[in-house]
């Protein structure tokens, strides 16, 4: 069993291998046949359902997976509280794709591009004289 230990600034540390590691490096051990025990530094709490948890959503941003029905059926025989986790990181991740994107699209909005600004000046120029005329227009009544 191969133990990883979780500090507070949530990075993984291999017992083992005297280093540090990803969330990536623990599916690759987990897929080469290793079994893993995160444990959380501070507290002493075994993690590991919730660390493979992350791992599992982890890779599913990487690509389709696909889960049997069976196995979906075996998850919620397990109960509540693993899909409660779950759904707790599940949010987590979501809240940080969409903050992500908020600050893309505020970024993009801030850019204006050279022709925008081309076309608002010769906008408001046209707007300049539609003023204009209309003062001349009053001035002569």
């Amino acid at each position: 069993m191969r133990t990883i230990k979780r500090y507070e600034n949530r990075k993984l540390y291999d017992t083992e291998a005297s280093s540090y590691v990803s969330l990536r490096d623990i599916a690759a051990l987990v897929q080469d046949g290793e079994r893993v025990e995160v444990i959380d530094n501070v507290s002493g709490e075994d993690i590991t359902a919730q660390t493979l948890t992350t791992v599992i959503l982890e890779e599913g941003k990487r690509g389709p997976v696909a889960f049997s029905a069976e196995f979906l059926h075996d998850l919620l025989r397990q109960g509540n509280a693993v899909l409660d986790s779950s759904l707790d990181q599940l949010r987590a991740g979501l809240e940080g794709v969409i903050e992500q994107s908020l600050q893309s699209v505020s970024k993009a909005a801030r850019l204006a591009s050279r022709d925008d600004i081309d076309t608002l000046q010769d906008r408001l120029e046209e707007l300049e004289d539609t003023i204009d005329a209309l003062v001349e227009q009053a001035e002569e009544q």
